[in-house]
């Protein structure tokens, strides 16, 4: 018995220890961020694999641009649309988590009150919301896997308040402008610009702006929907809305 509990400590131990060495490590490659721009994130990297594995090649498109190259009007309708209280909060806004919270517990219970009716049928893992911000966003991009857990949120508030120690916010924001997905291999403002409107990413106007900030949440759907109704309707809501955000 005493084996048993000396080698469960000492499993323990290495388990904290590889802990603290990955928070170490994510910390560090934010830190390096602040001076170097990451070539590419796991998000990228994981499409890539997946576009190849069913295209047989490569598609991608991906320009660098810095702050100054990516229109205001960009900037502002992508935090209109996803993060309105980008440049008030410290990298995770706890109002929108609380929110979330509720949520997923309220999704959990109608679940299982489903399966209670369904004569004790197993109820399926509800989808995990998370009331993110763009930074936690740039976070899970950055170094993380899609997965919704509990543990992958708890990991990504940890990369999350590292990079908005380490970083300002223009440059999280710049970040996230630069590498968040736009449709299939469609990766940045510039390249998004030059794939829907032929255009440079400096040059888009609000309308194409909003236009593009509503196609986030779901870029490959909207790809292939270009005169969605909802599409156009959002847009318009976001226009309504872009000259009361703050830029960084």
């Amino acid at each position: 018995m005493k084996s048993f509990i000396f080698a469960f400590q000492q499993w323990l131990k290495l388990v904290l220890v590889g802990f603290v060495l990955l928070q170490f490590f994510f910390i560090s490659r934010v830190g390096v961020m602040a001076f170097a721009d990451p070539a590419s994130t796991a998000f990228e990297r994981s499409q890539a694999w997946q576009i190849m594995s069913k295209k047989g090649h490569l598609i991608w498109r991906q320009d660098w641009r810095g702050t100054d190259q990516i229109s205001n009007n960009l900037k502002r309708a992508v935090l209109a649309s996803e993060d309105s209280g980008f440049t008030q909060h410290n990298g995770v806004w706890w109002d929108a988590v609380e929110k979330a919270w509720r949520k997923n517990a309220s999704a959990q219970a109608k679940l299982e009150a489903q399966a209670a009716q369904k004569n004790n049928a197993k109820a399926k893992a509800p989808k995990i919301v998370g009331g993110s911000t763009i930074t936690q966003q740039l976070a899970k991009n950055l170094l993380l896997t899609g997965e919704r857990t509990m543990v992958r949120k708890a990991q990504e508030w940890v990369i999350t308040l590292s990079l908005e120690a380490f970083l300002s916010k223009k440059q999280i924001l710049t970040l996230y402008l630069n590498h968040v997905e736009w449709g299939l291999g469609v990766f940045g403002a510039e390249a998004a610009a030059q794939h829907y409107f032929q255009k440079s990413a400096a040059k888009l106007t609000e309308w194409e702006s909003a236009r593009l900030s509503v196609m986030l949440p779901r870029p490959r759907f909207f790809e292939k929907l270009p005169e969605s109704v909802y599409l156009s309707d959002r847009a318009q809501t976001i226009m309504a809305r872009m000259n009361d955000v703050a830029l960084p």
